[in-house]
């Protein structure tokens, strides 16, 4: 009996995962030469540029004369070349929890988080569904996939967060009407959810108000962060998913607040 052998990544996916590591060298020293970083990465300078270019679309830092310096904290989270690393463990665990939700036959709406991307690999249990989103990584993963009928929202395109925004976006949500919304946030504060840019916020809302049931997807790490723009209370919606790691405190206040809080327990296989 043959043993299967490990699954190669893929270009994209070591890309991926090199810019995260350049970004987060870069985060920690302040800022780095290219040729320090080519070094250290062993890769060549005009892979650097390269990266370095791709990383500056995003909002994670910039690229002068030769350094690389990083941006703001704000602005760094809000990238998903930033957030897709971050809390995988976690954000399964709230994914497989939030499809307890999805029924067949339903529209979904969900939105440029990393979080609700862990969703994706899960879609094709609870088909025929029709999936709405302004999230190109999303539009990409689910073409072509049996039983997905996907309608992708327009707009201005933001590379930072690889998703459609602005005042066509938000026309276009205006005139759906989906059973299920799935979603996250940059930072809970006061019981609110608050994100760094408006533009994100304005389209969160309109997609909050096109759909029948709201369900937030919301890391311990949302609980410790602070963003600019207030977004949604966190009543309402009716189901708030948090991880198992979340301090109790959080939960018991929701609670007490009349929060639906549902605690999302990671599979044993994955413990």
């Amino acid at each position: 009996m043959s043993s299967s052998s490990p699954a190669v990544p893929s270009r994209t996916d070591r890309q991926q995962s090199r810019q995260l590591a350049i970004s987060e060298a870069v985060m920690a020293a302040g800022s780095l030469r290219i040729e320090q970083i080519a070094e250290r990465f062993d890769i060549s300078v005009m892979t650097v540029h390269r990266d370095l270019d791709e990383l500056e679309d995003r909002g994670l830092l910039r690229k002068s004369r030769g350094v690389a310096t990083a941006s703001s904290t704000a602005l760094v989270e809000s990238s998903d070349v930033y957030r897709v690393g971050r809390q995988q463990a976690e954000k399964e665990a709230m994914a497989l929890a939030a499809m307890e939700f999805v029924e067949p036959g339903q529209a979904i709406i969900l939105d440029d988080s990393t979080s609700t991307m862990h969703l994706l690999p899960h879609l094709h249990t609870k088909t025929p569904l029709t999936v709405i989103t302004n999230t190109l990584t999303i539009m990409n993963d689910l073409r072509g996939m049996r039983g997905i009928e996907m309608i992708g929202l327009g707009g201005e395109f933001y590379n930072w967060c690889s998703a459609f925004m602005g005042r066509i976006t938000v026309r276009e949500i205006a005139e759906l009407r989906a059973d299920l919304f799935v979603m996250s946030t940059s930072a809970i504060v006061d019981d609110i959810c608050f994100h760094q840019t408006l533009e994100t916020v304005d389209v969160k809302r309109a997609m909050f108000e096109s759909a029948s049931k709201r369900v937030l997807l919301a890391d311990r790490t949302k609980f410790d962060k602070r963003a600019l723009h207030a977004m949604l209370p966190l009543a309402d919606f009716d189901v708030v998913v948090v991880d198992a790691a979340t301090d109790r405190r959080h939960i018991d206040r929701m609670r007490d607040a009349g929060v639906n809080v549902h605690i999302a327990r990671r599979p044993a296989a994955a413990r």
